[in-house]
């Protein structure tokens, strides 16, 4: 007996012409001032054999932009180049294991993940689907964004960042565009003497930020309070105690990213949900998290591993109970790679986002923030078209890390201010 379709006619099946990685370019572009989103993003456009292109975007800080360029080239002539864009997995074990590592290396990661990126944009567009669709399809119409508190135009610098009232003005401008939370980090400064106990300044200006936001936008927004790992679990503790009244939807990185057991001691200490992730890579670190008590993970996928990877710490985060909130402060390539991440799965909670003009106009204001939230994409690969001319017009001249730790000790004498990231001016 013959068992088959004889009646189904195949005339008009797609056939995939196979294609490998073949070219790259690094470009390196600077934000114009104050420069939100770091002093400068790392884009990466990978060319196939057949000519599709793909955008990626590398969110890596520990070295320079011109020895992270050479990591870059480094990882895909060694590991990616003359590889189908498929075979993902297989570039990723490569990159992982190189060097007779097989651990976590945010450096090469987060070379890979930027490429890994543009393997995704290049078979969404050769497949003319979004990449969401090759995740396992749409989850979610739309994404809930949530942006950071930056100073109005009539806000001075540095006193914004010091300024409760001022940070409630911030918050009610973005509820009124239709954000439903709104970030903020008032308690000092991240710096290489993390972990330290907060200043008694450090406690009351947070307590004031949350009493003061909380009174601005009432219901209407989540409060997501923001550190930068910069205390002990004991001095993490004295901060939630602060401002657990005001019912803050998380407490970000509480501890150096180190200290798991510090990260589990402040997860059984407080009611406040704890988030992490901003500085983890692949699941492996992620999984660590969880098991110390992390319940809303924080991948940014230009260091994390990449889109498929941000799919594996989902899936791990899913199964203990866990939400992703993918983590932003780079260019909009990794937002749109967030985004797409984000449609795709079932336990997302809300996506970073950042708006300047910048950041729009280098994607040609192909992904947008509507009401507090950005819709599913619907073009090919990533949904975005880079503007090539743009970035190559804003080259990064500066010495700085795109971020950096403060050399100086917390102080304990005085307020002592964490200024939102932005570059020091002219660098």
């Amino acid at each position: 007996m013959v068992i088959g379709f004889p009646d189904i006619e195949y005339t008009n099946r797609k056939i995939v012409a196979p294609m490998n990685l073949a070219d790259l370019d690094v470009i390196v572009t600077a934000p114009p001032a104050p420069g939100w989103g770091g002093r400068y993003w790392l884009l990466v456009k990978v060319t196939t054999d057949t000519g599709v292109t793909g955008w990626g975007e590398c969110y890596a800080s520990a070295v320079g932009p011109e020895a992270m360029t050479a990591i870059i080239l480094d990882v895909f002539e060694r590991h990616m180049a003359g590889e189908n864009p498929e075979n993902i997995e297989r570039m990723f074990r490569r990159v992982y294991s190189s060097g007779f590592t097989q651990r976590p290396d945010p450096t090469v990661m987060g070379a890979f993940s930027g490429l890994e990126m543009a393997c995704w944009d290049i078979l969404g567009k050769d497949r003319g689907r979004p990449v969401w669709a090759l995740l396992g399809g749409r989850m979610n119409d739309r994404v809930r964004a949530y942006s950071y508190l930056y100073p109005l135009e009539q806000h001075p610098v540095p006193a914004f960042w010091g300024d409760a009232e001022m940070a409630a003005e911030a918050a009610l401008d973005l509820v009124a565009r239709g954000y439903t939370a709104v970030k903020f980090d008032p308690a000092g400064p991240y710096t290489m003497h993390g972990g330290h106990q907060p200043s008694r300044y450090d406690i009351e200006r947070s307590a004031a930020f949350c009493a003061a936001i909380r009174g601005a936008v009432g219901p209407r927004a989540d409060l997501l309070f923001g550190t930068h790992g910069q205390f002990t679990a004991s001095g993490a503790l004295r901060i939630a105690a602060a401002i657990a009244p005001y019912d803050p939807l998380w407490f970000e990185e509480p501890v150096p990213p180190d200290d798991l057991e510090g990260l589990a001691t402040v997860a059984r200490g407080t009611p406040i949900a704890v988030a992490t992730g901003e500085r983890l890579t692949t699941a492996a670190e992620f999984a660590q998290a969880l098991k110390h008590g992390a319940t809303i993970l924080q991948p940014a996928l230009g260091r994390a591993g990449g889109i498929w990877e941000g799919r594996k710490i989902a899936a791990l985060a899913q199964t203990a109970g866990a939400q992703v909130a993918p983590h932003l402060y780079a260019g909009p390539v990794e937002w749109a790679a967030n985004i797409h991440l984000s449609v795709a799965i079932p336990n997302l909670l809300i996506a970073e986002t950042i708006e300047t003009g910048f950041h729009a106009a280098l994607i040609k204001n192909s992904l947008n923030v509507e009401d507090g939230y950005i819709a599913a994409p619907t073009a090919p690969g990533l949904g975005i078209e880079v503007d090539e001319a743009l970035a190559r017009a804003h080259p990064y001249t500066g010495t700085g890390l795109h971020l950096e730790m403060q050399d100086d000790p917390p102080r304990y004498d005085a307020p002592h201010l964490f200024e939102g990231g932005a570059p020091v001016k002219g660098d």
